[in-house]
């Protein structure tokens, strides 16, 4: 099954100097797992490219359902100093929430029962 991101979670975004900071929150407890399984720091790394210089950390937040990641080298210098068009680094969660997932729903039995 191919499902884009936003259909398993709501994401939030903005800057830290040179790098963007990306929240990724499950809409349903149970779509927390498909996350952790799924979203990996080398996905996200490959998904955004040369967009992204630097690497890509990732941080598990399971009491609030979510995973963090930390883009660094994301913003072209910072807000202060880029000509990039979001230098605050404000769409980089709407753009990964377009990600396309595989999703095998023998290993995930909640797709099935879930209508996306």
């Amino acid at each position: 099954m191919k499902l884009q991101l936003i259909a398993l979670a709501h994401g939030r975004s903005g800057d830290k100097g040179d790098s963007v900071n990306v929240g990724v929150i499950a809409r349903r407890a149970e779509f927390y797992e498909i996350l952790k399984e799924e979203l990996t720091s080398e996905r996200v790394k490959s998904y955004f490219g040369e967009m992204v210089l630097g690497k890509v950390e990732r941080f598990e937040l399971p009491n609030l359902g979510a995973l963090n990641f930390v883009l660094h080298e994301a913003l072209g210098g910072g807000g202060t100093k880029s000509l990039k068009l979001d230098a605050q680094g404000k769409t980089y969660a709407a753009a990964l929430l377009r990600m396309e997932l595989e999703l095998d729903e023998a290993r995930y039995p909640i797709l099935k029962t879930h209508r996306f």
